[in-house]
């Protein structure tokens, strides 16, 4: 895998950039946990906007940690890990974009949309609920490396992605029953994306260098 392939013996100079990978995701459960909760109608949206910027900022800020040590980790590393550092650079980016669009969902609350009450609320909450597991999954599975746990989720993500992309096609085609079709859609449009962020986080456990970050291109689009 390529993660483990470049590593050069400073395993240790990098215990602190996994960590900050896992607070990241970690920080990212809870951006979106919150968003969550306000398309659901458990909190006033307004009322958790402070938390759930200190929650995306908290992203952000490692993220550029995260370079920091990178840059540093370069210095002492030389060459032989310059593979590693570009899978982490890589990953980071993926990690800081689902922060992005969980803040994207939050505003659409913040805009008066809700599910609260609607006849397709049941089968949303399912969607984020595998969502919000997904993020979790997406840690533990890059912190353990674990290429079949990874390879079965990829696939299963995959699907996931494909029927996003039907609903949203069907959303433009015929509008919905249940509710306001273009928050439905964009609703649709922001968790493939999350979903197709993960799945990149996730290749970096069983994919070489120069295949990561594709996967959240739609399957026609990707490079062989």
């Amino acid at each position: 895998m390529v993660l483990d392939f470049f590593r050069s013996g400073s395993e240790g100079s990098l215990d602190k950039i996994e960590q900050q990978v896992q607070e990241m995701l970690s920080d990212n459960e809870t951006t979106f946990g919150l968003a969550t909760d306000a398309v659901f109608g458990r909190v006033d949206p307004e009322e958790i906007g402070k938390p759930l910027r200190k929650s995306d900022r908290q992203v952000n800020r490692g993220e550029r940690s995260i370079r920091r040590e990178l840059i540093v980790h370069a210095g002492v590393a030389g060459r032989a890990d310059y593979p590693l550092m570009l899978v982490y650079m890589s990953i980071i980016k993926d990690i800081e974009r689902v922060g992005d669009y969980s803040k994207n969902i939050w505003d659409l609350t913040v805009d008066g949309f809700t599910l609260t009450g609607s006849s397709d609320e049941t089968m949303w909450i399912d969607r984020f609920e595998r969502t919000q597991r997904l993020i979790t999954e997406t840690g533990e599975v890059f912190a353990e490396r674990d290429i079949e746990r990874a390879k079965a989720m990829l696939a299963q993500m995959d699907e996931w992605t494909d029927d996003f992309d039907d609903e949203i096609s069907a959303l433009i085609r015929v509008g919905s029953d249940s509710g306001p079709a273009v928050p439905r859609a964009l609703l649709n449009r922001y968790l493939k994306r999350i979903t197709a962020h993960l799945m990149n986080v996730m290749t970096a456990v069983v994919m070489p260098l120069d295949r990561l970050d594709y996967w959240d291109e739609d399957r026609a689009d990707r490079l062989d």
